[in-house]
């Protein structure tokens, strides 16, 4: 079976396959490679090991050698550049009024193309934009329309829980968010509540409903008879954060239980 590597070229990237030809490779090892794009720099994610064909897509391309401290250095004086080259096209797209949002601008590792990351509600004719960016940086010009998403992705933040944005940290790809990923994790259906910062539903709906979804079956039924520490009584509401109402028959008072206080009897289960 063939070896390759996965790497990485962003944080919370796709990581892609390659051959690692004669190089000793490790998790964390940065390396040269050829993409469609030129030259990049990717961080090792996934160590040298076999894969079977039908994984793969050829031609493979191999590593072309380990990042040197001059590869580094470079990487350094790109991202000192594209804050130059933002704050440019920043001043040109005010001289020709145009109705785009600039995100993030990417140097590639080689410096054979500037890609300018932009929103817009509507098409936008950059070409004049181009056209300036192109004779004032003397390269190839990309402008890149993206979505919400993706612009939350690019600038990173803190969402609604107060931790840093999963799109931006781990999360490799946007996958489909639905409201009944919402409803079956016992949400408010307030927008407010269950949109992230980008104004779409949150991802976290997506990943962790599998979770919310493994635990219903060990949650009680509604109407079912439990016992709790205060005596028998009937689940009158599931909380799928596992917290069980409970109306005790003994007292007639209603109740509510951390699910690990729960015991359901025998013949009900």
């Amino acid at each position: 079976m063939p070896k390759i590597v996965g790497i990485r070229f962003k944080i919370a990237g796709k990581a892609y396959y390659f051959e690692p030809g004669s190089y000793k490779l490790d998790k964390g090892d940065h390396v040269i490679v050829e993409t469609s794009r030129g030259k990049e720099i990717g961080e090792i994610v996934i160590a040298e090991r076999d894969v079977s064909e039908e994984e793969l897509v050829f031609p493979l391309k191999k590593v072309l050698r380990k990042a040197s401290d001059a590869d580094f250095a470079q990487v350094e004086e790109n991202a000192n550049k594209e804050s130059t080259a933002f704050n440019k096209c920043q001043q040109k797209i005010k001289e020709h009024s145009l109705d785009m949002k600039l995100v993030g601008v990417e140097y590639t590792f080689d410096r054979n193309k500037i890609i300018f990351y932009f929103t817009s509600e509507e098409r936008v004719d950059f070409r004049e934009l181009v056209k300036d960016l192109a004779s004032i940086f003397k390269t190839r010009i990309e402008l890149r329309q993206i979505g919400v998403r993706d612009e939350a992705k690019i600038k990173g933040g803190i969402g609604p829980c107060g931790r840093p944005f999963c799109c931006s940290t781990f999360l490799e790809d946007f996958e489909p968010v639905s409201i009944r990923m919402a409803k079956g994790q016992n949400l408010s259906l307030n927008p407010t509540k269950i949109s992230g910062v980008c104004g779409r539903l949150m991802c976290c709906l997506r990943f962790e409903a599998s979770s919310y979804e493994d635990s219903q079956d060990q949650l009680p039924r509604l109407g079912e008879t439990v016992i709790t520490p205060d005596g028998e009584g009937i689940v009158k509401e599931v909380d799928k954060s596992k917290k069980v109402v409970v109306k005790l028959q003994e007292s007639g008072y209603t109740r509510t239980f951390p699910l690990e206080e729960i015991d359901m009897l025998q013949d009900e289960k």
